[in-house]
């Protein structure tokens, strides 16, 4: 009667264990799965915040020509228009009191 409750236990026991171990994989794959995906969504988050630095240096590096350009025509502008000469002024009436 030992003998029989011993394998009794002993076989409750290993199919206890069998049908845990099964969901301990499966958390575990799910656990991987679920790490994967986090990896590839930062590295196209990253990608996009690289995009997005180039696009800022090639607006700063456009606006910066523009302005050079806008400079330039100022100052050639401002060489090649000639100032109109000041007017004298007189008073044409005395003021009355």
């Amino acid at each position: 009667m030992r003998k029989t409750l011993a394998y009794a236990l002993m076989l409750a026991a290993s199919l206890g264990l069998a049908a845990c171990d099964k969901k301990s994989e499966d958390k575990a794959q799910d656990a991987q799965q679920h790490a994967e995906q986090a990896q590839q969504k930062m590295d196209d988050a990253q990608d996009k915040m690289n995009d997005a630095a180039k696009e800022n240096a090639e607006a700063a590096k456009s606006n910066d020509e523009a302005n050079q350009a806008r400079a330039k025509e100022n100052s050639d502008g401002a060489s090649n228009v000639q100032q109109p000469a000041p007017q004298a002024t007189t008073p044409s009436e005395p003021a009355k009191n």
